[in-house]
């Protein structure tokens, strides 16, 4: 792949991939190469608690360029698609006005969507038609259910993925909720980046390889103190359903400092649930990306440097 021209020639560049990819890497070298900032456009990321189990940028990596919306929220709060795309929105606006390109990277492929595609209005679907779909789904299967989406839905019966139950449950839900498809909804999305203004590119090394860089990083963070961050982070009593104590390794290295499982039990399913993870980011970026183009390392983008 011939990718380096097409992007730094964009005022805006979209840096996609599953965790481990070597994103990071890739955005500071751009950077520092464009005169670029970076824009942090991972969910997990913007909490301030998690800088070692989320892989922030280190301190010496974000004083080799301007990084934003890293470490910016508190655990306490629940930052949405909605509030990201907000901030995101302000500061590559600002970075354009000082005439510096903007390098948004990340693994969250909703904000990318929102982005590129806009994020639709949707009204606050109740718990009880959630509840709702839920059961209905468990007790008639996913063909059965996409079968009922597809009556009231069908362009969103058509596009969701085999599989994908969540997507399938909010199609469900939206008209059940409002008597409008989400297809009606999102046709009145508007993108926040205007067609044109930039260029992505999913990084997309070998998945073997990823795994195995997932678990030397692993190894590391407990180094580098991840223990103790979860151990601070459980220690403020917070609610287990805020996004930051759902990150990757939290639950597991929580069970382990209650006494619950041992650090080797902890770290294998810390592993494991990160595997998972870059499945389904994969096939997110695969599915929603589709024309994207892809690179298996930085070199391919940039060349050696």
């Amino acid at each position: 792949m011939s990718a380096g021209g097409a992007l730094s020639a964009a005022p805006v560049t979209l840096i996609a991939g599953p965790t481990a990819s070597g994103k990071s890497a890739l955005a500071l070298r751009l950077a520092r190469s464009a005169g670029g900032e970076i824009v942090n456009a991972d969910s997990m990321q913007v909490y301030a608690d998690l800088r070692v189990l989320t892989a922030r940028p280190s301190p010496q990596d974000e004083a080799a360029a301007p990084h934003h919306l890293f470490g910016v929220a508190d655990a306490a709060e629940a930052w949405s698609v909605g509030r990201w795309l907000e901030a995101a929105t302000a500061v590559i606006a600002d970075i354009a006005a000082r005439g510096r390109p903007a390098i948004v990277v990340g693994g969250t492929g909703l904000y990318f969507r929102a982005l590129t595609m806009g994020l639709a209005d949707v009204p606050t679907v109740p718990a009880s038609v959630r509840l709702e779909a839920q059961a209905l789904y468990d007790a008639i299967g996913e063909a059965a259910f996409r079968a009922g989406v597809a009556e009231v839905d069908p362009l969103a019966a058509e596009r969701i993925a085999a599989a994908d139950r969540q997507r399938l449950m909010r199609a469900h839900e939206v008209y059940a909720a409002t008597g409008r498809p989400l297809s009606d909804w999102q046709t009145r999305m508007s993108p926040a980046l205007a067609p044109g203004s930039w260029r992505g590119l999913v990084l997309e090394p070998p998945r073997d390889l990823v795994y195995a860089r997932c678990d030397e990083r692993l190894e590391a963070m407990l180094g580098a103190g991840a223990l103790d961050e979860v151990a601070r982070l459980v220690g403020r009593g917070l609610d287990a359903k805020l996004p930051a104590m759902k990150a990757l390794g939290v639950a597991p290295f929580a069970a382990h400092l209650r006494g619950d499982i041992g650090l080797d039990k902890a770290l294998a399913q810390a592993r494991q649930d990160t595997r998972r993870y870059v499945k389904r980011q994969v096939t997110w970026f695969r599915n929603q990306n589709a024309d994207w183009p892809r690179a298996h390392s930085a070199d391919e983008v940039i060349g050696d440097p």
